[in-house]
């Protein structure tokens, strides 16, 4: 078991992301986020993040900097099979140790292979190689054990890249040995990092900013932070680590409520919820139903609304009318109209919004034509022009235009997340009359 290391460092960590797919565009790196919450409860501040390639010396040399700035360092990838799974390696040539197979990491992996009618192979053997005076971390679900090792009065810990392997290790190993840590060399425990999150659409950054200016009294310790994304901007209230004023629940309360007050025009969800979540949680204590026409998004919008456990409950069905010979073909739109306003424009969003509801027999239509280029504009209609319908059964369709910047994906999801929000204005309105 690794032994405690000085109180000053206990309560600040640093991520490291292992992997080259993760520089180039492969992948992004997801776990830093839910150890930084996870930690986070034990009062332990992720203050810096990390991302390496699967080159050693690189390895080597990120690792040596995180233990010279943090007393807790976690690593996740490059502990699988394959030639460049060398996390392994790069703790040992840091640290001076070396590696050797343990019977635990051995039998556990054995175990859990047996599971899947497989044997270890050589490759798979080396998962079972683990540096000298490291503690082994059982893995519940996958075949490649982590381990913890201190060095330099840090904790050094190393867990796969799998998100739900990593999950499982954190519960099960990795914030049991950090609070038994924190317990024996902190006098007093340190308050959690508590960290509120706030999703906006419909105001660029700069924007939220200003109606959030003046928010945080000065000496709070609290950090206020926005980020924007295709999605919106997300807005953060996250307490500091080992602040000389602790906050309390009423501060944080009363600030909650003033984000809330101050951006109530644009504000969708708080914490993990999502806009689909909140669609969906609508439509079901209303007991209505929804289809989807889609052209410019090419399934997205219902590929999202269904992405949520009991969609199908409230979800109907969706078209991808990409063509304006499907719009007109599945949905019913009048060619006439096409030809006049053309298939990116406000009438034919609402003949589509309409033509789906009425085919599927739901509620409520909803409808996404535009132009997500590179390609397909013209002097009137740019790319990023796209114009969004909703019929609701009753009077007149609502229709909405856009004009969205940014490549083909992101104009994708600009579009779908522009679409679920008019779903969901309407259904807030609508539970209001």
């Amino acid at each position: 078991m690794p032994t405690a290391h000085s109180a000053s460092r206990s309560v600040i960590a640093e991520t490291i992301a292992i992997g080259s797919e993760l520089l180039v565009g492969g992948r992004s790196d997801s776990n830093s986020l839910f150890i930084t919450e996870a930690l986070g409860r034990l009062g332990i501040e992720v203050r810096f993040k990390s991302i390496v390639g699967d080159d050693l010396a690189d390895m080597v040399q990120v690792l040596k900097t995180a233990v010279s700035r943090a007393g807790v360092v976690i690593m996740t990838g490059g502990l699988g099979p394959t030639v460049d799974d060398c996390t392994r390696e790069a703790v040992v040539k840091a640290t001076g140790r070396r590696l050797a197979r343990r019977k635990a990491a051995f039998e556990g992996m054995a175990a859990r292979l047996a599971q899947w009618g497989r044997t270890p192979n050589k490759g798979q053997l080396r998962q079972a190689m683990i540096p000298a005076g490291a503690t082994v971390l059982a893995n519940p679900v996958g075949s490649a054990p982590g381990f913890a090792i201190e060095w330099k009065g840090a904790t050094i810990v190393a867990l796969p890249g799998v998100p739900c392997e990593m999950e499982a290790m954190m519960a099960d190993s990795v914030i049991p040995l950090l609070a038994e840590q924190l317990a024996r060399v902190m006098k007093v425990r340190p308050q959690p990092v508590i960290r509120q999150v706030f999703h906006t659409w419909g105001l660029p950054e700069a924007d939220v900013d200003a109606k959030l200016h003046g928010l945080i009294p000065k000496n709070t310790a609290i950090d206020l932070g926005l980020l924007a994304s295709p999605m919106g901007v997300l807005v953060s209230l996250t307490t500091k680590s080992g602040g000389a004023r602790p906050v309390s629940d009423e501060v944080l309360s009363s600030l909650a409520q003033a984000v809330r007050v101050r951006l109530s025009d644009c504000l969708f969800a708080e914490g993990r919820e999502t806009m689909e979540e909140v669609v969906g949680r609508l439509l079901a204590a209303q007991r209505l139903t929804v289809a989807v026409a889609e052209s410019c998004t090419g399934g997205l919008i219902g590929h999202r609304l269904t992405q949520v456990p009991g969609s199908s409950a409230y979800v109907d069905r969706g078209a991808i009318t990409y063509s304006n010979q499907s719009k007109s073909e599945m949905l019913g739109v009048p060619e006439a109209l096409i030809a006049k306003h053309g298939a990116v424009s406000a009438e034919v969003a609402a003949a589509m919004a309409k033509g789906i509801r009425e085919r599927a027999g739901v509620s409520v239509g909803l409808s996404v034509t535009g132009i997500a280029g590179p390609g397909g504009a013209t002097a009137t209609k740019p790319v990023g022009l796209v114009y969004i319908g909703l019929n609701g059964g009753s009077g007149a369709a609502i229709t909405k235009e856009f004009r969205f910047h940014g490549d083909r994906s992101i104009i994708k999801q600009r579009s779908s997340q522009a679409a679920l929000n008019l779903l969901r204005l309407w259904l807030i309105d609508r539970n209001r009359r």
